[in-house]
């Protein structure tokens, strides 16, 4: 079998080294060989030739926040399915959180994920692990040991951490191990009992409401804590227009901190919600219009520089029970790039190689993966590359999705833009099937 493929006549968009043109990319034995932009690269005689005209080349798809439930949660998703939902959308590394049974708090639990991701053979895996034992938020995870064994960051993902003086203190260690802490901004007090965004639809619902200052306090204390500190603060899934205007002045004040959205709260309002809509259901809460243009304006000026799906799937029994008690949360790897793209270029946001950037070279440097060669595609560096049709047009279907949950609100949506092929080290993982 051929170890050499020559991507032809594409747009290459490589914003990590400000490259926007046409060319061809030669890879061989796993690696980036040669760039050519406005020139051809002649095809060694074993290679495989893939026509690339009309569509974009650009590093692999990188994506910090993922739910793949395994360990303890298999009936949802698994790290094969998970993994093999990120490569169907064009993500070849993903970042797993570490809300599992048990929880991503031990050196033991990091090398299970990893071997079990070299089993599936499929996209990157790389661990973002608790910075509590359990995620109880009571006393600190052996977070120094935990990142020796390669965990590149740190949530307590799907709880905040309410003791403002643990928080410091994780921070602290953050800072002087190198890594990056993620935070899931909820207030639980606020929040209590809520299920869905305080406003008129929770109320004509009769749901108990979920305000925005539930994220945003929590936000406002964080980055305060870090202005001493200086470790790497990442905002989680943010869905509040205030939310985003403390972090633009936070970052404008020299405060280190950096911010993430979901394509589910730059499209949808919490009207999505009606009928006891459970595949709305999600935490944070799908807010209103006003937040959506609020959250789009920070990507437009650089408040927000990291997109990340929050791939959280659940099984159709759990989200079939009433919406009170069903769990939070939507999957979104197969269908996420087109969802950023509807959102964010369709409207006039920004433009397609701000969005690869957002999508590559900017989570890659959230998670310390740059220093690993990803997010980029340099000659000689990994072969991890995704290729994108932007002008493709398709309905999206959750039944035909990698994944092995189908909780998606998206399900049926007309949309442009997606990767037909997906290339981790030099291998051909994903092909998108032709008509």
């Amino acid at each position: 079998m051929s170890n050499a493929l020559l991507l032809r006549h594409g747009r290459i968009l490589d914003p990590a080294q400000s490259i926007d043109g046409e060319g061809d990319v030669l890879v061989v034995n796993g690696r980036v060989a040669r760039i050519a932009l406005g020139s051809r690269i002649d095809a060694p005689s074993d290679a495989r030739i893939i026509d690339c005209d009309g569509k974009f080349i650009t590093p692999g798809l990188i994506d910090p926040h993922v739910h793949l439930r395994e360990p303890g949660g298999e009936a949802k998703e698994t790290i094969r399915t998970g993994t093999a939902s990120a490569i169907a959308g064009g993500f070849t590394t993903v970042c797993c959180m570490p809300n599992t049974n048990p929880a991503i708090d031990t050196v033991a639990t990091v090398r299970y994920i990893e071997h079990a991701a070299v089993e599936a053979a499929s996209a990157r895996v790389f661990v973002v692990a608790a910075a509590t034992v359990g995620r109880k938020g009571e006393q600190l995870a052996p977070m120094a040991s935990i990142a020796k064994a390669g965990a590149v960051g740190f949530s307590d993902d799907g709880e905040g951490i309410a003791n403002p003086a643990l928080m410091r203190r994780v921070l602290e260690v953050c800072a002087a191990i190198n890594r990056p802490f993620m935070q899931h901004c909820q207030d639980a007090q606020l929040s209590e009992g809520g299920v869905m965004h305080e406003g008129i639809t929770a109320t004509r619902l009769g749901l108990l409401p979920w305000p925005r200052e539930a994220e945003e306090i929590m936000l406002e204390r964080d980055v305060r804590l870090n202005r001493s500190i200086n470790a790497a603060y990442h905002a989680q899934h943010l869905s509040s227009g205030g939310s985003a205007e403390i972090l633009r002045r936070a970052r404008a004040d020299g405060i280190r901190c950096s911010g993430e959205v979901s394509p589910h709260h730059l499209l949808l309002t919490d009207e999505a919600c009606d009928g006891y809509n459970t595949q709305a259901k999600m935490n944070p809460p799908l807010r209103s219009a006003r937040d959506i243009a609020d959250l789009k304006r920070a990507v437009a000026d650089g408040t927000i520089d990291v997109l990340a799906t929050d791939h959280a799937p659940h099984t159709t029994a759990e989200k079939s029970r009433d919406f009170a008690s069903a769990p939070f949360g939507i999957i979104g790897l197969d269908c996420a790039l087109a969802l950023y793209a509807k959102a964010l270029v369709e409207d006039g946001v920004i433009g397609w190689p701000r969005l690869i950037e957002l999508l590559t070279s900017r989570p890659a440097q959230l998670c310390g993966l740059d220093a690993k060669g990803l997010g980029t595609l340099r000659e000689g560096g990994e072969a991890d590359i995704t290729v994108i049709d932007p002008a493709l047009a398709w309905t999206i279907d959750a039944n035909t999705f990698a994944s092995r949950s189908r909780n998606c609100p998206f399900h049926g949506w007309k949309v442009r833009g997606r990767a037909t092929m997906t290339i981790i080290g030099g291998r051909v993982l994903f092909e998108l099937p032709t008509n």
